[in-house]
């Protein structure tokens, strides 16, 4: 640690955090690390193999799935940022982490979390448009229009992440060090700083108004009008199948934003400190795991896909077993 003086006193500024995760309970140490290893692996190959499937099949190439493969490659990243770094600590003992790398890991995070706002609320007004405006779907779900909604969605996301973090990377943090959270987040950090945060956490609540309440009321603008036409629908048949091609969908931003409400919207108290810990799990572990296997599993497309995916792999082992044989035979 280094020691730096002031026109008052002398104080300790730290050069590192510690992330407390769930505690000290040591029975449970082992547990939640298999637990967390066993999650990391199924959200990395769940959500790998979607991106796979979309950029491979040619039947996947649509708007919606588009949307899907943009959407798995962010989980890849969102639980790259906070599940390598808590496993480490498991396996090590060490939950230390540097200054500078608990606000790269802010930022990410963040970031990440944003994007998804706005991929969910795009996705949403695709299905509205699908359901609710179904001759006008190829004029308004245009090539450009994607890619304007995709890489405007990243691109406002950095811009005002970057602003927030920076803002709090030059907040002084002179002890203690221990973060209550198992990952560098927004509130658990400002927490711990000796500086006067007013200014920030305004700044945050003004720009997180921005960032996140417009997306979340075309959520669920577009559902209503969704569900709307839905039960216009005489055949039950008919409105059943329409219904499910959202269904996958709205059960994710459920999943995503009744997580981020109790998270971030409930207020901060020590009673409902822990509650927020654990109820973080969802969100940032969970969800980008179960993501690829909701619209997988519920999706008759992304089904077709993988079996055609897996006949292909099964002809060309086969290929390759025959071909020496056909070799020696000549």
């Amino acid at each position: 640690m280094l020691i730096t003086s002031s026109e008052q006193w002398n104080h300790t500024t730290i050069t590192e955090f510690i992330l407390l995760g769930f505690g000290e309970a040591e029975e449970f140490q082992t547990l939640i690390f298999v637990a967390f290893v066993v999650i990391y692996i199924l959200t990395m190959t769940g959500n790998i193999l979607v991106i796979t499937l979309v950029v491979a099949d040619q039947h996947l190439h649509t708007p919606m799935y588009y949307f899907l493969g943009n959407l798995s490659f962010l989980e890849v990243c969102y639980s790259s940022t906070t599940l390598p770094k808590m496993l480490a600590g498991f396996l090590t003992g060490d939950k230390s982490i540097s200054v500078s790398g608990c606000f790269t890991q802010l930022f990410f995070f963040g970031f990440l979390i944003v994007v998804e706002c706005y991929l969910l609320s795009v996705m949403s007004f695709d299905r509205y448009v699908a359901i609710c405006k179904p001759l006008h779907y190829a004029t308004i779900m245009s090539g450009r229009v994607i890619l304007y909604l995709v890489v405007g969605s990243w691109l406002c996301a950095a811009s005002i992440i970057m602003i927030i973090t920076s803002m709090v990377s030059q907040l002084s943090f002179c002890g203690p060090n221990e973060v209550e959270h198992f990952f560098c987040d927004f509130s658990p950090l400002l927490q711990l700083s000796c500086s006067d945060t007013s200014h920030i956490t305004l700044f945050a609540l003004i720009f997180g108004s921005i960032d996140i309440l417009p997306p979340f009321i075309l959520t669920v603008i577009s559902y209503v009008f969704i569900i709307t036409a839905i039960f216009r629908i005489s055949s039950t048949t008919r409105r059943e199948k329409t219904f499910a091609t959202c269904s996958s969908h709205l059960i994710v931003v459920t999943i995503f934003y009744g997580m981020l409400i109790i998270v971030y919207i409930l207020p901060n108290s020590s009673t409902l400190r822990d509650l927020k810990k654990v109820f973080s799990v969802p969100y940032t572990v969970l969800t980008p795991m179960v993501n690829p296997l909701i619209y997988s599993l519920r999706n008759k497309d992304v089904r077709e896909s993988l079996r055609r995916a897996l006949d292909r792999f099964v002809c060309s082992s086969q290929n390759k077993e025959q071909n020496p044989l056909l070799l020696i035979r000549g």
